[in-house]
C-alpha cells in the first residue's frame, strides 16, 4: 500500500482518514502543540486538550504522528526527506514546493481546498435553498457534513490519482474544492432548471413524490412514511391505520385524491402514529411491507444492530479512555485490519526518524532545537 504524508484541516484530516481505513500508510504532521483539529472539541475531559478531543480521536486514528516544525531549516528539511519517501501529499495548506521539484512531481498531490466560513460554503452552494419548510426560513442541517462529504470525494480522488500513479509512474495533480463538491449536491436542481424551468422547492417534512410520505411524530421521535402508489396498497394502510375519517372515504385511494388531500391524511396519520414508540411502529410497517423508518438520532446509530453486524460500527481499544465505538469503512476498509488509536503529539517521532536514517542522538539534537 501507499505512504501518505497528512496536512489537512478538517477535510483533508477525513480524507486521509479513510485512506488509512483502506490500508494506506498514512503520516500526520503535526505542528508543535498540535494544529486545530486536536483542538475542536468536545473534549474527553474538563478542559480542552490536545490529546483528549473528540475529533482527533476520530480523524486521527490509524494514523502515525510526526511533530515537525516547518518553519525551521532543519524542519523543512525534514519534511523534504521525507516526501521522498512518499507516494502521496494531502494537504488544504499552501507549501513552498514547486510543480517541478522533484518530491513534487514524482508524487500525487493532492490540494484540499477548504472554505473559510462554513455557513457561508453552505449557504453559497445553494443546499441552504432546499432545507427548511416551504414558507419559512432555509434551515440548516446539524453536524458538520460539508467536511465529511469533501474529504470523501478527497480520498476517492487521492485513490484514483495512486492507481495512475502506479500505472504510468508520473506524478499527478489533484485539486479538491469545498465548493464544487457541496454544489454537486444541487446538480439535480440546477439540471432540473436549466432543461424545463422548474425550481427544486423545500419539502419541509412531507415528501413530494408520493402523496402519502414525510416525517411525522411518535412517542420517542419521529419515522418516516413512504406509500408507493400501487393498486391494493391504500386499502392495506388504512387497515394498518384504522382511522374511522380515512376507513369512511374510499375515493381517497386514488392518486389524485391523495395529492388533493394529502394534508389531511399525513394529519390523521400523525394522529394515529403518536400512539407508538419509533420501533413499534417501524417494525410493524415493515411487516406489513411498507417503506417505513426510524429518523435515527446519532445516538439510535451507535447502538444499530445493523451497523455492528456490518462492521461499519467498531470499537476502537484505547489505552486512555477504554473501548469508543468509532465508525469505520465509508469508502473501504481492509477485512481483519484493526484500526490503531489516534496518535499522541509526536508519538512517532523517533520510528520515523529512524526510516530516514536518523539515530537516537540525532533524534535528541534535532528535539532540543525545536525542529521536532
Amino acid at each position: 500500500m501507499s505512504r501518505i504524508i497528512d496536512l489537512g484541516s478538517l477535510a483533508g484530516a477525513y480524507a486521509a482518514r479513510l485512506l488509512a481505513e483502506s490500508g494506506h500508510h498514512v503520516i500526520r504532521i503535526d505542528p508543535a502543540g498540535g494544529d486545530a483539529v486536536r483542538r475542536t472539541g468536545p473534549f474527553l475531559g474538563d478542559a480542552p486538550d490536545p490529546e483528549q478531543g473528540a475529533f482527533h480521536h476520530f480523524l486521527n486514528a490509524g494514523k502515525r504522528s510526526f511533530s515537525l516544525n516547518l518553519d525551521s531549516a532543519a524542519g523543512w528539511r525534514l519534511f523534504l526527506e521525507l516526501l521522498q519517501t512518499a507516494d502521496a501529499v494531502v494537504t488544504s495548506r499552501r507549501l513552498p514546493v514547486d510543480e517541478d521539484d522533484p518530491p513534487k512531481a514524482a508524487l500525487v498531490w493532492t490540494d484540499v481546498e477548504e472554505a473559510e466560513d462554513e455557513l457561508c460554503a453552505y449557504a453559497h452552494s445553494g443546499l441552504l435553498s432546499l432545507t427548511g419548510h416551504r414558507d419559512g426560513r432555509p434551515t440548516l442541517m446539524g453536524g458538520h457534513i460539508i467536511y465529511l462529504a469533501t474529504g470523501i470525494q478527497a480520498a476517492v480522488a487521492t485513490a484514483a490519482a495512486l492507481r495512475v500513479l502506479r500505472n504510468t509512474g508520473k506524478g499527478q495533480r489533484v485539486r479538491v474544492s469545498m465548493q464544487d463538491c457541496l454544489e454537486t449536491f444541487v446538480e439535480q436542481a440546477m439540471v432540473e432548471y436549466t432543461f424545463s424551468g422548474t425550481r427544486t422547492e423545500r419539502r419541509g417534512n412531507r415528501g413530494t413524490i408520493t402523496a402519502v410520505s414525510g416525517a411525522l411524530p411518535c412517542k420517542d421521535g419521529h419515522w418516516v412514511v413512504s406509500q408507493i402508489n400501487r393498486p391494493g396498497r391504500w386499502e392495506k394502510f388504512v387497515e394498518w391505520v384504522q382511522d374511522p375519517e380515512l376507513m369512511a372515504d374510499p375515493s381517497l385511494a386514488s392518486d389524485d385524491a391523495q395529492r388533493e388531500k394529502k394534508d389531511f391524511i399525513l394529519d390523521r396519520v400523525l394522529a394515529w402514529s403518536k400512539q407508538f414508540t419509533k420501533s413499534e411502529i417501524v417494525e410493524e410497517g415493515q411487516r406489513r411491507r411498507f417503506p417505513s423508518s426510524p429518523v435515527s438520532t446519532p445516538l439510535d446509530l451507535t447502538r444499530d444492530p445493523q451497523l455492528i453486524a456490518r462492521g461499519y460500527l467498531t470499537e476502537a481499544d484505547d489505552p486512555r479512555f477504554g473501548r469508543i465505538p468509532f465508525p469505520r469503512g465509508a469508502v473501504a476498509r481492509v477485512r481483519n485490519q484493526e484500526m490503531e488509536p489516534a496518535p499522541t503529539l509526536g508519538q512517532h517521532n523517533r520510528e520515523i526518524l529512524a526510516e530516514l536514517g536518523y539515530s537516537d542522538a540525532d533524534h535528541r539534537e534535532l528535539a532540543e532545537t525545536g525542529a521536532v
